[in-house]
């Protein structure tokens, strides 16, 4: 016989006073943070282990969410990392044969809040046009008043310094201690992928906790920098600039990432801004203004750094910039072996138009070795 489920009422309250109904699925209880949407049409467990989400209740845009189940190779951390997921469909069943288990079950093991049944469409529709903010979902507190005042408490992502929170605490290695190329790695909530995809091309790497100094970093002997993505607002990480400075300093080859390109700009006096609501998702397209090709991309920020002060600068040059809005995707140093981008190329989930940007960060170690 199927199995019987008890379907509990569950509600979405945005900042703006906008209310919506849906039901329960996973965790019953509480979740705050600031809204967002991811336009990718596969790849949910990869999303919701992300650490650059810590903090965001995520939309997620397709329809239909846990059809193909989850299997604990595609996780980027090690564990889920989003404050709570509204859906519009979510399947209790799945199909594909090497799934591990269903993604009713480890939304429970990972005690996360969701949502289905809500008309996403709008939603994300209303995001765009009023721009990203706080909300709040409850399968326990079904009074909006109540959730009203649950709300007020949510601080806000502009100004919120979250990385520490993902970052590891302690250094660790990957990859063969003899290899040529050693590569520090500065964690500001690192994927996992990014690591794979570094080691993989023969690197040896010590992964540093975010807020390892400069000179900590130097006793592994690095010859380059990788800087990673991480959540939350780069202007208050005046710790990781000041390390980015004294990497540039020391002309050491530096590779940046999403939080770590806003780094690498505000190293370089460029400021960074909170986007009106963010890219998120598989399918943004950046142009290379080198190659004059264009890639489809996978992105996962709200913060950008400044164009008109990137057009003023004497040092920093642009690479590749956002089809969609014009926004910058990438940055080099003129008279430094350093650049970066703002999405992944790492690429999971994603096409791997961009993969070439880890072979150019190895061709750039080894012409200054």
């Amino acid at each position: 016989m199927p199995q019987t489920r008890s379907i509990q009422p569950a509600i979405l309250l945005l900042d703006d006073g906008t209310v919506y109904q849906g039901k329960a699925f996973g965790k019953i209880g509480t979740a705050s943070g600031e809204l967002c949407f991811n336009t990718g049409m596969t790849g949910y467990q990869e999303v919701f282990t992300d650490p650059s989400y810590k903090g965001q209740v995520l939309i997620m845009n397709n329809c239909y969410v846990g059809n193909y189940g989850v299997k604990k190779d595609d996780v980027e951390s090690e564990s889920v990392k989003i404050s709570g997921l509204i859906c519009k469909n979510i399947s209790y069943n799945h199909s594909r044969q090497m799934a591990d288990g269903s993604i009713e079950q480890f939304l429970k093991d990972n005690n996360l809040v969701t949502i289905y049944d809500v008309d996403t469409r709008a939603l994300v529709s209303h995001i765009r046009s009023k721009g990203a903010m706080n909300c709040i979902i409850s399968s326990e507190i079904l009074d909006i008043d109540q959730l009203k005042a649950e709300l007020a408490k949510v601080p806000s992502m502009e100004g919120l310094a979250l990385c520490a929170e993902v970052s590891t605490k302690e250094p660790y290695n990957i990859g063969d201690p003899s290899a040529d190329i050693r590569i520090a790695v500065l964690d500001n909530g690192v994927k996992r992928n990014m690591l794979k995809c570094l080691s993989e091309k023969g690197a040896y790497l010590q992964v540093f906790p975010t807020d390892t100094t400069f000179e900590e970093c130097e006793k592994f002997k690095p010859n380059a920098y990788f800087i990673s993505n991480g959540p939350g607002d780069p202007a208050p990480l005046k710790y990781a600039v000041n390390t980015v400075k004294k990497i540039l300093d020391a002309s050491r080859p530096m590779f940046g990432i999403c939080l770590g390109h806003q780094l690498l700009a505000l190293a370089n006096d460029i400021p960074t801004y909170k986007m009106h609501h963010g890219h998120r998702g598989l399918n943004h397209p950046v142009k290379n203004l080198a190659t004059g090709r264009c890639e489809i991309t996978t992105q996962n920020h709200g913060f950008a750094v400044d164009p008109k002060a990137i057009a003023a600068s004497a040092t920093v040059e642009i690479t590749h910039v956002n089809l969609n809005d014009e926004s910058i995707e990438g940055i080099r140093i003129r008279n430094k072996p350093a650049f970066s981008v703002q999405y992944h190329p790492e690429s999971t989930p994603g096409p791997h138009d961009s993969r070439y940007l880890f072979d150019d960060f190895f061709n750039m170690i080894k012409e200054n070795m």
